[in-house]
């Protein structure tokens, strides 16, 4: 089922590329938006775990440094039957954490410094769970290539922007941009929009299953809903730093909390409701 998700999500993003590309340029900008999208896809499938690492400035997590949370990650990997994932930590005060990767055998999980700093062991093991329930469910994949293709969405719409600035209405342009100015403004509008609508799409129903493995496999259903209503106080406090739309939707909340309109169109089911249907379920 998520090999037809990948494919469904890559034959959107890539015809929301040559739509762009035709208003942008006409025939000339469709075939190179198509273009574009080929190499996009590529380099989203083998290298969209490192960039989004490195958007984040995440490092290496060090077992000497941070033993307590390796001993949680190998206890709940041994549960879920996966293989060990490389751990790194994100420099960030704001409460958060997500998993890379485009499958069980590459993964990554990624936890925040005021995480760490926030929560206790057993919440801990709570969000370590959901996280590699992404791994075990193979979520990953999906929402890591919807991050690094949305995020260049969003870029073509900046530079449909810049080019309504400084001359994108031109009529000797008009032969390329069939549609002028109205062209470049419904790009520069319309596209973050439907990158968004994308991910908000893909994104809520897999969060409600991840949920639900974080609490099966740390055994504490109501420590891992502890430390969603901890985390989603502390993002409001604190939204992550580099957070941007484009990767919202790959943390275990809503990053942009109290930053952005964007949450308008939020990724995440509600909290409320993730956290009435974690109390719900039996403890083991």
């Amino acid at each position: 089922m998520n090999g037809l998700k990948t494919f469904v999500l890559l034959t959107g993003m890539t015809l929301l590329f040559v739509l762009i590309g035709s208003l942008l340029g006409g025939t000339n900008g469709m075939v190179m938006a198509f273009c574009f999208a080929l190499v996009m896809n590529m380099v989203s499938y083998w290298f969209s775990d490192k960039i989004v690492l490195k958007m984040y400035r995440a490092q290496p997590a060090s077992e000497s440094e941070y033993p307590g949370l390796y001993k949680a990650v190998r206890l709940m990997v041994k549960r879920a039957g996966i293989p060990m994932p490389r751990v790194y930590i994100i420099p960030d005060h704001s409460p958060n954490a997500f998993a890379t990767g485009r499958n069980p055998d590459h993964a990554v999980v990624a936890c925040t410094t005021g995480l760490l700093g926030l929560l206790n062991e057993n919440e801990i093991a709570g969000v370590l769970g959901h996280e590699l329930g992404h791994v075990k469910n193979r979520d990953i994949l999906i929402g890591t290539i919807a991050a690094s293709v949305a995020g260049a969405i969003m870029m073509l719409a900046k530079m449909a922007q810049w080019g309504a600035m400084f001359g994108g209405g031109r009529s000797d342009d008009n032969r390329n941009n069939p549609l002028g100015l109205v062209g470049v403004l419904l790009v520069a509008v319309l596209a973050p929009l439907a990158a968004v609508l994308i991910q908000t799409a893909i994104s809520r129903s897999r969060e409600y299953g991840a949920d639900e493995a974080g609490a099966t496999l740390s055994g504490n259903p109501r420590a891992l809903a502890s430390a969603l209503r901890k985390i989603h106080a502390g993002v409001k406090a604190t939204p992550l730093v580099h957070a941007g739309p484009a990767t919202a939707h790959m943390f275990i909340a809503n990053p942009l909390s109290g930053k952005s309109l964007m949450n308008l169109f939020s990724t995440h089911p509600p909290m409320e409701e993730r956290v009435a249907r974690l109390e719900r379920m039996p403890g083991r």
